[in-house]
């Protein structure tokens, strides 16, 4: 039996005006965003259903205005929705009360915004204990536990640093360690790097990446950089006017584009970066030899050189086990690789 999802959101609507739940009440699902914007309404969100799976990197990417950061605080309830539902845990949060609400976002959810939001007359450690200290924890307690994740983030040996003698991915790093001093199981964070420079972003993606790969937590990022959700996804949801255009993995999205919007980010996308050689893997097809294979989970930009050099129709392909899952067609595969080019 398949696991439940962490946060499972059914035909959720979020739309601002002087009556939404009247006015939901009184329109066709089928009516278009401009069609209720003429009606003196704004669709924030428009019947979106969407899980998210435990463990899993949902990234949320849209344009400015596309209904991303008004989604996810639909998801932690920062917004009460129009309509639908959402459950996280399996529990219906619209359902919950105040006192409740404030105990899930406490004991399970971490959060971490654009704006660094430190209180700039604490130090490092003084900010990262501070949610701690809210919870009504011993000093000595949220002082080991914050030290904890000041070495987990790389800040150890500026505990005692005010945020104005940090730069600014440090202080990014502190805002991300005091959001999982709290060790949530879900994490939000609406676009942490953007206010970075691109070296100190590539950097701080970098850590992050490493810092999933370390916890394993369940995570919904919303960034408007197409590169960054490839990077960083399990799935990407790419927003429009409220709507989710397409859910999917990286490499789906990058081969297979479901509306022209989509393809449009993709146009200038280095597929062979992207694509797992799995993307591409046909697991009924016969295996005849399985000398020479390559791994499932490499980009096919990895094994350019592999595909140039081996000049038989079909490629075995094994997992990290060594034990052989498919194969590739090989000129299918250059031609991601070359397609551009050719």
């Amino acid at each position: 039996m398949a696991e439940k999802p962490v946060i499972s959101a059914k035909n959720v609507w979020k739309i601002f005006g002087a009556n939404p739940k009247k006015y939901l009440s009184q329109i066709s699902e089928n009516h278009s965003f401009d069609q209720i914007k003429n009606d003196g309404y704004i669709a924030g969100v428009k019947d979106v259903s969407l899980d998210v799976h435990k463990g899993e990197m949902l990234v949320i990417m849209g344009l400015s205005g596309s209904g991303k950061s008004t989604l996810v605080r639909c998801l932690s309830r920062l917004h009460d929705i129009t309509g639908g539902s959402i459950s996280v845990d399996n529990q219906d949060i619209m359902a919950l009360t105040e006192k409740e609400l404030i105990e899930l976002r406490r004991s399970k959810m971490g959060m971490v915004f654009q704006s660094f939001g430190l209180l700039p007359h604490r130090t490092v450690l003084e900010n990262v204990a501070f949610p701690l200290e809210m919870r009504g924890q011993d000093r000595y307690t949220r002082r080991e536990r914050a030290l904890e994740v000041i070495k987990l983030v790389g800040l150890e040996g500026r505990e005692e640093y005010f945020p104005r003698e940090l730069s600014g991915g440090q202080q990014q790093r502190v805002g991300i360690a005091r959001s999982l001093a709290i060790e949530p199981d879900i994490w939000f964070l609406d676009e942490p790097f953007s206010a970075l420079d691109p070296l100190i972003r590539r950097e701080m993606q970098d850590e992050f990446l490493r810092l999933q790969g370390l916890l394993g937590k369940t995570i919904v990022f919303i960034t408007h950089d197409f590169d960054e959700a490839l990077r960083l996804a399990d799935r990407i949801a790419i927003m429009k006017d409220g709507m989710i255009e397409q859910c999917s993995t990286p490499d789906q999205i990058v081969l297979n584009p479901a509306t022209e919007y989509v393809r449009k980010f993709t146009e200038e996308v280095e597929k062979a970066r992207v694509v797992n050689v799995e993307a591409i893997l046909d697991p009924n097809e016969k295996i005849r030899s399985s000398e020479n294979a390559i791994y499932g989970n490499k980009k096919l930009r990895d094994v350019a050189k592999i595909l140039a050099s081996d000049t038989r129709e079909f490629i075995p392909v094994k997992d990290d086990n060594e034990k052989i899952i498919g194969k590739i067609n090989r000129k299918q595969a250059l031609d991601i690789v070359f397609g551009e080019q050719l």
